[in-house]
């Protein structure tokens, strides 16, 4: 995600600033000060700039990520990610990201890349560890180790129509080993805290709306 150093209503800061209107709203992004502290590898002077300055500016933090996806063959389908709506205009990431998902071989497709109900483990994983370099380092915790195992229970039985049984995982199950220069308590509560703001952990827990439009052609 693109690093925010400052997002404020205030006239153009020193350095390299560019100014984005939205509404009548001036938002000004300057460059990274490179003398910024930096801890588990999270610049923590642009966190705590960008955390003040949403706090000013609470449309700043509305995003729309997105996912394009074509079929292949068979099960196998592929996803390039690239493009993003978040700080009041369309942006893109330095580059395009391509995964692609299949089923393998026991259940019918070529393996050629993980199935989508492991990206949604993959997904949860990353979340929650990102969450917690970035809280880790705002509470100056040094993180030597993270790890972490996610499994997912699931009946095919429901996909495949023959019970009446869920669809998805019926449980998920997050096993982390972490390691710092913090007692076990606090390493304990900066995993905790990361679930707490986990946006993969909510959409999983709590579910969302999901539209689906189709163009038949």
């Amino acid at each position: 995600m693109t690093h925010l150093s400052s997002i404020s209503e205030a006239p153009p800061s020193s350095g390299n600033p560019t100014h984005h209107h939205q509404k009548g709203t001036t938002m000004t992004i300057t460059s990274e000060n490179p003398t910024t502290s930096h801890r588990n590898g999270v610049d923590t002077t642009t966190l705590f700039a960008t955390l003040d300055a949403v706090k000013q500016m609470p449309a700043a933090a509305t995003f729309q990520f997105r996912a394009h996806n074509q079929w292949v063959q068979g099960t196998h389908s592929r996803s390039t990610i690239h493009d993003f709506f978040g700080v009041g205009e369309e942006r893109s990431h330095e580059k395009e990201f391509v995964f692609d998902a299949d089923h393998p071989a026991v259940l019918v497709g070529r393996d050629n890349g993980p199935t989508p109900v492991e990206f949604v483990l993959h997904a949860l994983a990353a979340c929650l560890t990102a969450g917690i370099a970035n809280i880790a380092a705002a509470r100056k915790v040094t993180l030597t180790e993270v790890r972490s195992t996610v499994t997912g229970d699931i009946d095919l039985n429901g996909i495949l129509g023959l019970q009446d049984v869920r669809n998805g995982y019926e449980q998920v199950t997050v096993s982390f080993v972490i390691k710092g220069d913090a007692p076990e308590e606090v390493l304990r509560q900066i995993v905790e805290q990361s679930r707490q703001r986990s946006a993969v952990f909510d959409v999983i827990t709590n579910g969302v709306p999901v539209d689906i439009e189709v163009e038949v052609g």
